[in-house]
């Protein structure tokens, strides 16, 4: 299991994501689907976004060790992926941004 991230921390490295994605549940999802909630859920599951077809059928839950593998690289977990988004290299930085998913802070 990946090991516990600091989620001030994690906030500071989502700025590299919040082009794409929202965490606020009211926000409408952008170029990648809104992540409010994305912990513990199947993969491809927002109804309000059109996934590509690998991640349809990618069939993961994104649990802590899945969202891990993913934000490395995400090309690596899911072959075919839309996602354009080299990953995060730095474990502490991922695990930071996985704190953070779990409970968003303005």
């Amino acid at each position: 299991a990946p090991p516990k991230g600091d989620p001030v921390l994690g906030k500071k490295v989502f700025m590299r994501c919040v082009a794409c994605h929202a965490v606020t549940p009211s926000a409408a999802a952008k170029m990648g689907p809104n992540l409010a909630g994305v912990v513990g859920r199947k993969s491809g599951a927002s109804p309000a976004f059109k996934y590509s077809a690998a991640m349809k059928k990618a069939n993961l839950k994104w649990d802590e060790a899945t969202l891990d593998k993913w934000l490395a690289k995400p090309s690596a977990v899911v072959p075919g992926t839309s996602m354009a988004f080299a990953g995060v290299p730095n474990p502490d930085e991922r695990a930071a941004v996985i704190a953070y998913m779990k409970k968003p802070m303005p």
